[in-house]
C-alpha cells in the first residue's frame, strides 16, 4: 500500500500523467476493505459501475483462501521469467522445422501450398503473431462494458476480470497476468493456432503472438509505475493510459499503440486546454 501510495505521489509534479483520485471514507464505502471484495462487489447492484470507477491507493483481497488468492496475484518480473524461456524455444525449434524445406504452409480443402524460404518465411509468421497489439484491443473491450446489475455473478466476473484493476490501478500485485490462470488462456490460443494452421506455422505465429503478450504486460506496468521522459512515446502512452483510468474509461483501449484506437474510433478525445497549445 505504501508502494502504491509513493508511485503515485512522485507523479503529481506532472498534470498530464498525474492520477485524479478522490478522498473515500473507508467506514462509509460500499464495501468493508477488511474483508475479501469479491463476493462484496456482487451485491452492490446498480451502484457497482460508479464505485468500480473511483479508483483508489490500496491494494486489493479478492477471496478468502489463502491459496487462491496468492494464485490471483503476482510480481511483475514473473513474466518473462516464464514466458521467454518458452518463446526463445519454440521459436528456435520452429525455424528448425522450416529450415527443413518443404513445409505445409496453409491447408484448404484441396489445395496446399509449400515454401523453402525458412528465414524469411519465420520471420513473416513471427511478426504476424506481433499482431498481438490487436488482440490486446479487443480483449478489454467486454470487460470495459457494464455488467447487468441484477446479476451478481456477472458483477464479479467484470471485477475479476478487470474491475479491480479500475478500482486499484496502482496495485503492483494485479498489473500482470498470473502465471496460472494465464497458462489456460495461453494454451488456449496454442491448441486453436494449432487446430487451424500446420504445426511449424502455428507454432511460430504462436512464439511471436507470446512475445507480443510479454512486451504488452511489461509495457503495461511501466505505464502504471515508470516515469517516462516527457515528449517521449512513452510518456504519450501513459498520458492516454492515465486518462483512460481517471476520466475516459469507455475509450483509449490501448496499451502499447493508439493505433486501432484510432482505426475504431475509441480515441480519447483532447482537452480544450491541449488544443490550443
Amino acid at each position: 500500500e505504501n508502494r502504491a501510495v509513493a508511485s503515485v505521489e512522485t507523479q503529481k509534479t506532472d498534470p498530464e500523467i498525474e492520477p485524479r483520485f478522490k478522498e473515500v471514507d473507508w467506514e462509509k464505502d460500499l464495501v468493508d476493505w477488511q474483508k475479501p471484495l469479491l463476493w462484496q462487489v456482487g451485491h452492490l447492484g446498480e451502484k457497482y459501475d460508479e464505485w468500480v470507477h473511483q479508483p483508489v491507493t490500496r491494494p486489493i483481497r479478492l477471496f478468502h483462501s489463502d491459496l487462491i488468492e496468492a494464485l490471483s496475484k503476482t510480481v511483475w518480473y514473473s513474466v518473462p521469467i516464464i514466458w521467454v524461456p518458452l518463446m526463445l524455444y519454440l521459436s528456435w525449434s520452429y525455424y528448425q522445422t522450416l529450415a527443413q524445406g518443404n513445409v505445409r504452409l496453409f491447408t484448404s480443402f484441396t489445395t496446399e501450398y509449400f515454401s523453402d524460404g525458412a528465414e524469411s518465411m519465420f520471420r513473416g509468421l513471427f511478426m504476424t503473431g506481433l499482431l498481438w497489439s490487436l488482440i490486446e484491443y479487443l480483449i478489454p473491450l467486454p470487460v470495459h462494458m457494464k455488467p447487468p446489475s441484477d446479476s451478481s455473478y456477472l458483477i464479479m466476473l467484470h471485477f475479476i476480470m478487470h474491475g479491480q484493476h479500475h478500482k486499484s490501478p496502482f496495485d503492483g500485485s494485479r498489473l500482470v497476468f498470473p502465471p496460472v490462470p494465464a497458462s489456460l488462456v495461453i494454451a488456449f490460443f496454442y491448441a486453436l493456432l494449432r487446430l487451424i494452421l500446420p504445426e511449424a506455422v502455428g507454432g511460430t505465429v504462436f512464439a511471436g503472438g507470446l512475445l507480443g503478450y510479454v512486451l504488452y504486460d511489461m509495457t503495461h506496468y511501466y505505464l502504471h509505475f515508470g516515469s517516462p521522459h516527457k515528449g517521449s512515446f512513452l510518456y504519450s502512452m501513459k498520458a492516454h493510459h492515465v486518462k483512460h483510468h481517471f476520466a475516459h474509461q469507455k475509450s483509449g483501449f490501448g496499451i502499447s499503440t493508439k493505433l486501432w484506437d484510432y482505426f475504431f474510433h475509441t480515441l480519447i478525445p483532447e482537452e480544450p486546454h491541449l488544443k490550443t497549445q
